[in-house]
């Protein structure tokens, strides 16, 4: 129901797909901000990274269920 929602709403799994690659460059951009402007430590920007990296799989595993969809 939910892939058929987003399929109906514009969304193919290439742009799934693209979230996911763009996801896992802002997790490392993520990181490394904050490695370099909190001035927390390693462990917080490593938070941030994983935080972040967490979304490439949901977006991918989308756009498999969307390419499925698509079929």
């Amino acid at each position: 129901m939910i892939v058929k929602k987003l399929h109906e709403s514009g969304i193919r799994s290439e742009h799934a797909y693209a979230a996911g690659f763009v996801s896992i460059g802002l997790a490392v951009l993520s990181w490394n901000a904050s490695l370099r402007m909190e001035k927390k430590g390693e462990e917080r920007a490593d938070r941030w990274g994983i935080f972040v990296g967490e979304w490439a799989p949901t977006f991918f595993a989308i756009g498999l269920a969307l390419a499925n969809h698509e079929k």
